[in-house]
């Protein structure tokens, strides 16, 4: 299992490349790096550069977020997929994941949380209309009912997409947890 940080993208609402943007005293980044460390023995990061990790460039043949995930199941194994903007992933819903068999997506609200997922190697991407929610119709979903038994609340899955969502996340959920 390799873990993915999703960190391309023009981060255009936050007005800042989301991977830099500091929450207690740390970037993004690295909450979601240590987070999927707990639980995967290689992390790479996905269209971006951080700390001399391995990046990955994104697929030639896709766009936007499936491009990312192209070219990290090109390297041969599953993927724990987690969007840099995804701070309060916690290890426990990681390991979790890691655990199903097959590509096994949270679901929230009706909402499939394709950037808090875990995707097969052998998933075929060429169906849908390439978008990640179109890959997750394919997907085995994880419902409410089961991956809140991991102790999980959504906070794994809240973005923080706009300055304003650091102090919703606060307020919510409190300073992210270190993994497992």
């Amino acid at each position: 299992m390799i873990g993915v940080v999703l960190a391309g993208g023009a981060s255009r609402r936050m007005g800042i490349d989301k991977a830099t943007v500091e929450l207690a005293g740390r970037p993004l980044i690295a909450w979601v790096v240590d987070a999927l460390e707990a639980v995967c023995p290689r992390v790479v990061i996905s269209g971006n550069d951080w700390e001399g990790r391995q990046r990955l460039d994104d697929h030639p043949d896709y766009e936007g977020p499936v491009a990312g995930l192209a070219a990290a199941l090109e390297l041969g194994d599953d993927v724990l997929l987690v969007g840099v903007d995804q701070p309060w992933v916690r290890g426990e819903t990681l390991a979790a994941l890691a655990d199903r068999s097959g590509t096994a997506v949270p679901i929230a609200d009706g909402v499939a949380q394709v950037t808090c997922a875990r995707y097969a190697r052998t998933l075929d991407l060429g169906q849908g209309d390439g978008s990640l929610q179109s890959v997750a119709k394919n997907a085995g979903l994880v419902e409410r009912e089961t991956w809140s038994t991991w102790g999980e609340d959504g906070r794994s899955w809240f973005s923080v997409d706009r300055p304003e969502d650091l102090a919703t996340g606060l307020e919510r959920f409190g300073l992210p947890q270190p993994p497992m």
